[in-house]
């Protein structure tokens, strides 16, 4: 039987070769790609991102990627978004106060985090959602890695979502799975043994 097919999607953000090795190690056929036909007709679509929101935003734009995300969930094709490539996938996101219009696949607002120390660098726990797919037969005490200082608010989102949270000054959503979307605030492919078992989940979903 074929690997699933896993296009990491290159518009110019990201950590692409450590999330391709990740991916790899968690059973996917891999690969970083900016072609938009192989990101459309892969198993699994991969949005990475660092760095700033709108930044984020124009180079899916420029691209032309926005829209093609849409297309692909539209479709019901799994999109697994992590870190700046979860938080674009909501309304809009907050950047120095300056409000950047994003991709409206999820309601609400990425605003920065209300902690006395920012950026929240480092490891944490995760509380999950119940019936996540993404954490099924992970330790509960497991931690995952983060660099971020922006999030979403749980409380933004519908109750069709599974919403897996976790804390720094207050709490914020860590990982989403709706329908076909899948997106985490961590680093997967940063988080070690845990890591790539969230991401073999993921991609055993894909089969």
């Amino acid at each position: 039987m074929s690997l699933p097919s896993v296009v990491i999607l290159d518009y110019g953000s990201g950590n692409l070769r450590s999330a391709e090795r990740a991916l790899r190690r968690a059973g996917a056929a891999a690969e970083v790609s900016s072609d938009l036909a192989a990101a459309r007709r892969c198993d699994g679509l991969v949005v990475p991102g660092v760095g700033a929101f709108a930044a984020c935003m124009q180079g899916l734009e420029q691209v032309g990627a926005a829209s093609m995300i849409g297309d692909r969930l539209g479709a019901g094709r799994p999109v697994l978004g992590i870190c700046v490539g979860m938080q674009i996938l909501f309304d809009s996101g907050e950047e120095h106060g300056v409000p950047a219009k994003g991709l409206g696949v999820l309601p609400g607002e990425v605003r920065r985090l209300r902690a006395d120390v920012l950026p929240h660098m480092g490891w944490n726990t995760v509380v999950p959602a119940a019936g996540s797919a993404l954490f099924a037969g992970i330790d509960p005490d497991a931690r995952f890695y983060f660099v971020h200082s922006y999030a979403a608010v749980a409380g933004d989102l519908p109750g069709d979502a599974a919403v897996s949270t976790a804390r720094h000054g207050e709490t914020f959503v860590a990982a989403v799975e709706r329908g076909p979307l899948s997106a985490t605030q961590f680093h997967p492919e940063k988080s070690g043994d845990v890591g790539a078992e969230l991401l073999t989940n993921w991609v055993g979903g894909l089969r």
